[in-house]
């Protein structure tokens, strides 16, 4: 009996602790899943406003991406400092650890050290079609550790920032106009005095074609079965890839037209009757 008394009196002892202990870890996930919340409103609040005021998309969803790290990790402080965690020690062992992990994990450090340059140097925008990271798409997002592409066939092409800028990177919209450069073959039997008229003549009549710098149609090459023809118009970037499938349409039906002989690869076979 007395026995039993002694255990009621021990879990009368250690009642006031588990109630605190519990009240705390209860107070300590509020504060966490709220906290988390309202670091994701915060941001997702912040990115809306970088927009409004006019920022580019990709510096304003990196900025914002930033923001709710570092509110995301002082919302875990509070929370731990709540359960009983001191916080102090805590950030000493999370600074060795983070020195043990950042070893672990260059790649991804390297990562947000380009998401970061790519920011700062900004050699391309949201909404530039470029090739970077060896894969072509226009700029969707730059996070902090991955860009996001969209292709013209609209697929998302998540490219690490290490490799977008440890490799060349081809912006085809950050200038405002852009040479075609066409290869055109005519057969050798064909004029090319007429084969030139009418490239001219195609060149001046698109409107989408600049004057200025002048379109060149020269030839380039007498190469094995064709009389090639260098044409390089300039041309709106927009502009680029609808003038591009045009002209060589047009050009194919002025020469059919025309009769200006378009070589294709050809093969001749000879047959000899051997005598028995």
């Amino acid at each position: 009996m007395n026995d039993i008394q002694a255990v009621f009196d021990q879990g009368a002892e250690w009642m006031p602790w588990l109630m605190d202990s519990a009240m705390s870890l209860a107070i300590g996930l509020i504060i966490f899943f709220v906290g988390k919340f309202i670091a994701a409103k915060i941001s997702g609040w912040c990115e809306k406003r970088l927009l409004k005021s006019s920022v580019d998309k990709a510096v304003a969803g990196f900025a914002s991406s930033i923001l709710y790290a570092l509110m995301f990790a002082g919302v875990v402080l509070m929370a731990l400092g709540q359960i009983g965690v001191e916080t102090t020690s805590f950030i000493a062992i999370l600074g060795a650890a983070g020195l043990a992990v950042g070893l672990a994990l260059q790649g991804s450090l390297s990562n947000f050290a380009s998401g970061v340059l790519i920011i700062l140097l900004r050699p391309f925008r949201s909404g530039d079609f470029v090739d970077a990271g060896g894969q072509m798409g226009t700029v969707n997002r730059i996070e902090l550790f991955h860009t996001y592409l969209i292709t013209p066939d609209n697929r998302v092409i998540i490219v690490p920032n290490s490799a977008i800028m440890n490799g060349a990177i081809v912006n085809f919209s950050r200038e405002s106009t852009r040479r075609l450069d066409l290869v055109v073959g005519i057969s050798y039997d064909a004029d090319i005095r007429l084969a030139k008229q009418i490239m001219e003549e195609i060149v001046e009549a698109d409107e989408r074609i600049l004057k200025d710098p002048v379109c060149v149609i020269a030839v380039a090459e007498l190469a094995d079965s064709s009389v090639n023809f260098n044409l390089r118009p300039w041309v709106a970037s927009a502009d680029y890839w609808t003038v591009r499938a045009d002209l060589l349409e047009k050009i194919k039906y002025a020469f059919d037209e025309r009769g200006v002989g378009i070589p294709y690869p050809q093969m001749d076979v000879h047959l000899h009757k051997q005598e028995s």
